[in-house]
């Protein structure tokens, strides 16, 4: 079974652009990627749209489908009415290549930020230990393909540009709080995320849960603990107290 689908996909670039109606051959058990494949095949073939594996697994085709952040190869064309009109435009949050593209390079900036896993200085290479429980705590974060929708929704960068500079977005503050839990690393990442991370931006609204297409539970699992022994750690009297009494000169 076919019909005509309605889309309408935002064309242009950094300059500018617009939305334009296109009629597509919509066939059954097609997701959004194979109806703007084939509008690329046979009405527009300068469309720009960024794409690989049409698995759900390396997170390239992300746009704004309906006005909501989603992989196009996740989204099945048979959760929209056939005579519904649907419009994909690009993420909104970052700077528009040409058409479907966007350039997602503050993500990959804010990732070399984040220093790497740092273990003991007096554990080697090989003596590391650690328990199944702690592998399984922060297991669902490497869950993560860097689609980039949580980046997307949030809207600490998405309605304000001038975040972005002191806000790393909850990917990022996902991966500080992976490696705050692993038992074997030493450096101090509540330090890191509260002061140059923007922790403190977050206000929990659970958006970025909301787009994950992995379902990982971004606020619950990770920020919102994060925040907790951050708090503790700056405002909780015994703990102040306790690293009082452990920077006392001997």
């Amino acid at each position: 079974m076919s019909y005509k689908g309605k889309f309408r996909v935002w064309r242009g670039d950094s300059e500018g652009g617009d939305l334009k109606d296109y009629e597509v051959e919509v066939n059954e058990g097609e997701v959004v990627l194979d109806v703007i494949h084939r509008l690329q095949a046979t009405q527009t073939p300068d469309l720009a749209v960024r794409w690989n594996c049409k698995a759900g697994k390396c997170g390239s085709c992300s746009a704004e489908i309906n006005g909501m952040p989603k992989l196009m190869c996740m989204c099945r064309m048979n959760t929209f009415a056939e005579d519904e009109v649907v419009t994909v435009t690009p993420m909104r949050t970052f700077p528009v290549m040409r058409d479907l593209v966007t350039d997602v390079s503050y993500n990959y900036t804010k990732a070399r930020e984040i220093p790497a896993f740092t273990p003991p200085v007096d554990v080697k290479p090989g003596e590391y230990r650690m328990q199944q429980a702690d592998v399984e705590r922060s297991q669902e974060f490497r869950k993560c393909i860097e689609c980039f929708l949580c980046q997307d929704t949030c809207h600490v960068i998405r309605d304000h540009e001038e975040n972005k500079e002191n806000f790393s977005g909850p990917r990022f503050l996902m991966r500080i709080a992976e490696l705050d839990m692993h038992p074997l690393d030493a450096a101090d990442r509540q330090l890191e995320a509260q002061e140059q991370h923007g922790l403190g931006y977050c206000n929990i609204t659970k958006c970025c849960t909301e787009v994950c297409p992995e379902h990982i539970k971004i606020t619950d699992n990770a920020l919102i603990p994060m925040k907790e022994r951050v708090a503790d750690r700056k405002y909780d009297p015994l703990v102040w107290l306790g690293n009082k009494i452990r920077r006392r000169p001997a």
